[in-house]
């Protein structure tokens, strides 16, 4: 969600809008090498929902994402995936949008996020406007290390 951190992985990002993915639930089950820290992540859980960004960026810059994200299509062993979901924009079940998004492959006990990963989820939510209970119920609650 980080406008910063996508312009400079993706110069051609273009802010889509604010969406929900229902029956996902956001867990820290990963640990980044380059953050020190678990970083965020989206596992099936029927009863809850995450809410994130939706932007635009050109087909030649997906390989610029897959690097930063640790996706190497074809390889056996990928830090992440890239998967297919449908997203809600603003939450609204009308308004259906197809996204691409990384999905974990979770290790055992990993560390929880630190203050700084936390602080950066943080500032994109408020910056996009993300639901306030959603950031005051699950972006604020999450306990760092």
């Amino acid at each position: 969600m980080d406008w910063d951190q996508m312009k400079d992985r993706c110069p051609s990002a273009k802010f889509f809008g604010v969406a929900k993915l229902p029956g996902h639930k956001l867990v820290f089950s990963r640990k980044s090498v380059k953050r020190n820290c678990g970083v965020a992540d989206a596992v099936a859980d029927q009863d809850s929902d995450v809410w994130g960004v939706v932007y635009e960026i050109d087909d030649q810059e997906i390989g610029r994402l897959d690097d930063a994200e640790g996706y190497l299509p074809g390889r056996a062993n990928n830090a992440y995936r890239r998967e297919e979901r449908r997203v809600l924009l603003n939450g609204d079940e009308s308004k259906p949008v197809t996204a691409t998004a990384y999905f974990a492959t979770a290790e055992e006990n990993p560390p929880r996020p630190n203050l700084a990963y936390k602080s950066q989820l943080l500032k994109g939510a408020n910056h996009w406007g993300l639901p306030q209970s959603y950031i005051r119920d699950v972006l604020e609650a999450i306990e760092t290390e």
